[in-house]
């Protein structure tokens, strides 16, 4: 059975025989999507090779088509989603699968995981046995009803008592006041990730004068923007028209996150406004530098590696083409790499990068 991600998203996978790679056992893997099985010919019933992409996410690389006994069959997607039933749709020229339904469970209980989860507003101790308990029993509906939730409603719990509903709770109030880009990163925004969110949270900080109700005043222009000005999206730095698009369905009058804002300020949700961009930052040593960030960077972390190159003018990017000027290769460092190393685009370690951060290296 495909996974069904946040976005609807169907990703087939492959449930294996359990068996050892790289120092843990993996009974399931994924396929990412028809076309790469396709490519690849992998079919059910074959034995195949695996790896852990970037040491970290099991992938089947290819069969071993020599072993196959002819009992092999072809992986088709379903046409309903496995999980609520809904007509698949798959976009026409693109190799996604997806289900529509806005109100699917696995969608639903995704995007409220990612809201929580450490990419989002890192509500410590809201795993998945806690997600779908609460909401399974109706005490979260919106993404603001974690902060509307009492030390009482958690108590309730199975396998909770008191201190751990108060530990939880505890949680839930640290994450109150976030950075305005975790916040829009949690909102799990179609095409919206993590680089977009903090280039979203500077446009919006220098659109909005900071000050009272500051989110409310945001979440107004964001949903005006969306039904009457899309294209203004695409003023945000590395917004084209495809993001553009998905922020006005996204916001606009008809859109899954019409009201979202407004209800996280009404549930006493608080954001941290990023710096507004100076002069200085944007002819520092990267100025009209782009620069990929791959794998474990010694003394930093992801975010932190991006926003350095952000501060010294740069633009950090997510995918390596002709047009990336610097690779950042850390521990774990895997297929950005290896494309850094096909087109010569020069790779720096940790301490190279310091020293491109202080002007040292050019």
């Amino acid at each position: 059975m495909p996974y069904v991600g946040r976005t609807g998203t169907l990703t087939p996978v492959a449930h294996l025989r359990p068996v050892k790679v790289a120092g843990s056992t993996v009974a399931r893997a994924t396929l990412h999507n028809l076309d790469e099985v396709r490519r690849k010919d992998i079919r059910i019933g074959d034995w195949v090779v695996l790896q852990k992409a970037g040491d970290v996410i099991p992938e089947v690389v290819r069969p071993i088509t020599e072993r196959r006994t002819g009992d092999e069959r072809e992986y088709e997607m379903p046409a309903a989603c496995p999980v609520c039933g809904t007509a698949i749709v798959r976009d026409e020229g693109a190799v996604r699968h997806y289900c529509p339904n806005l109100a699917c469970p696995a969608r639903v209980s995704q995007e409220f995981g990612h809201f929580a989860g450490r990419g989002g507003m890192d509500i410590e101790g809201a795993g998945w046995h806690v997600l779908e308990q609460l909401l399974q029993r109706g005490l979260v509906k919106r993404r603001g009803d974690f902060y509307r939730l009492s030390v009482e409603d958690l108590e309730g719990l199975d396998r909770f008592a008191r201190k751990s509903a108060e530990n939880l709770h505890a949680a839930i109030q640290k994450s109150r006041r976030r950075p305005l880009e975790r916040v829009i990163a949690a909102l799990g925004i179609p095409q919206v990730g993590w680089t977009t969110a903090i280039e979203l949270a500077h446009w919006l900080a220098a659109e909005i004068p900071a000050g009272d109700d500051w989110l409310p005043r945001a979440a107004t222009h964001l949903e005006r923007v969306a039904s009457e000005e899309p294209g203004r999206f695409e003023e945000v730095e590395g917004i084209g028209p495809t993001v553009s698009s998905a922020l006005a369905a996204w916001f606009g009058d008809a859109g899954p996150g019409r009201g979202v804002l407004q209800d996280l300020h009404d549930a006493g949700v608080e954001v941290e406004l990023p710096a507004l961009r100076t002069a200085a930052a944007t002819a520092g040593p990267l100025a009209g530098k782009t620069v990929v960030v791959t794998g474990t960077i010694e003394g930093f972390s992801r975010e932190e590696a991006e926003e350095a190159v952000r501060a010294a003018g740069g633009k950090p990017a997510g995918s390596v083409s002709k047009r990336t000027d610097y690779v950042v290769a850390g521990l774990g460092a895997g297929s950005k790499l290896a494309k850094a190393e096909e087109l010569g685009i020069p790779i720096l370690d940790a301490e190279h990068f310091r020293g491109l951060l202080a002007g040292e290296i050019e």
